[in-house]
């Protein structure tokens, strides 16, 4: 059985992180791969989905022109959260999130009914057909928005945006609640094809999907010898792929990633950041060697602002020894003059 070190390397190499990807067909192959993509916590509202550290060259050009085109598209997934998956995975997405709305409110059903008989609508349309406003528009259209019921077409960061009827625009997708566990199936091994191993909180926190819906899902990849239930030292006890239980450790490569909290390897360990660091003013993740041992601290601005602190939890001679490493990552993602880091580990700059 792999070993924590063989996990943590591999994990790595498969998220694009030490294995970037140089062009647009190898952007796809990993965006189907981690999908749902979401944008970063600080982007503008609007703003393409982004894989930082991921890809040798900037992608965000190609995430525009592949949204503008609808070859990615927009969705609420991952417990109701905003992201993007490709065309041609919509169906199994979709199925596999989708949070039926089975007894509408009278403000949902009207915006459903003026989107379906006049749309497509931008919410200003939609409170001119209704009289509504649009503090109630838009949690109605994000509730339908989870029930896949109506479709934001957004295609750039314009804030008035058109709202279509879901089936208007994807005809051949079905929704079938029969066919769920299956594609449930699917998105949890691609997460776990990307992550080596996860727990049952890491596939808890990535997919927030209901807990029992997620042990029958893990349960049936067992029975179908998909995945194998194992227990590593340093990790814990949780699954591995098939395909995976004969991976064997290498020498890894000393690297340092700033993540924000949108990215899947966060999202996935949301619990077991809560437990290391407690609650503070998070701006950013630091994944040293692979884990989660550090954090940017301060509080996120629209406009410029400080980075209050670097918080470790590496040994002293570690974070010593990695200082100037750590700071060029930080400051990679956090430049100056819009930021300045005033602190590391404790210390005034």
């Amino acid at each position: 059985m792999p070993d924590c070190q063989a996990v943590l390397t591999e994990r790595l190499n498969r998220q694009g992180l030490t294995a970037t990807r140089k062009d647009e067909r190898g952007y796809l192959e990993l965006f189907s791969t981690l999908q749902p993509v979401s944008t970063t916590t600080s982007a503008y509202p609007g703003s393409p989905p982004a894989l930082p550290h991921r890809t040798s060259f900037d992608c965000s050009t190609i995430s525009e022109d592949l949204r503008r085109e609808r070859r990615i598209v927009k969705g609420r997934f991952v417990g109701g959260t905003v992201g993007y998956v490709l065309a041609d995975d919509l169906q199994q997405y979709a199925n596999a999130f989708c949070r039926p709305l089975t007894d509408p409110t009278p403000t949902q059903q009207a915006v459903y009914e003026a989107v379906c008989v006049a749309g497509p609508l931008t919410p200003r349309q939609v409170k001119e057909e209704t009289g509504l406003l649009n503090k109630h528009i838009m949690p109605a259209l994000h509730r339908l928005q989870t029930a896949f019921l109506v479709y934001e077409d957004q295609t750039e960061t314009d804030w008035e945006r058109s709202w279509y009827a879901f089936e208007s625009e994807w005809p051949d997708i079905t929704l079938d609640a029969d066919r769920q566990l299956d594609d449930v199936c699917m998105v949890l091994g691609r997460f776990l094809h990307a992550h080596v191993f996860a727990t049952f909180e890491q596939f808890k926190g990535w997919s927030r999907l209901p807990v029992r819906l997620l042990r029958q899902a893990l349960q049936q990849m067992e029975q179908q010898q998909l995945v194998q239930p194992i227990s590593t030292e340093g990790l814990g006890d949780g699954w591995i792929g098939r395909e995976d239980v004969g991976l064997r450790s290498r020498k890894p490569r000393k690297s340092v990633f700033v993540l924000s909290g949108a990215d899947g390897l966060v999202r996935s360990h949301t619990e077991e950041l809560k437990r290391t660091f407690g609650k503070r003013d998070v701006l950013a993740y630091l994944l040293i060697d692979g884990a989660f041992d550090g954090l940017v601290c301060g509080r996120w601005r629209i406009g410029p602002h400080d980075v209050d602190d670097i918080v470790l939890q590496l040994p002293e001679a570690e974070r010593t020894a990695r200082r100037k490493q750590i700071l060029t990552a930080v400051k990679k993602s956090f430049a100056p003059p819009r930021h300045q880091i005033l602190r590391y580990d404790g210390e005034k700059l």
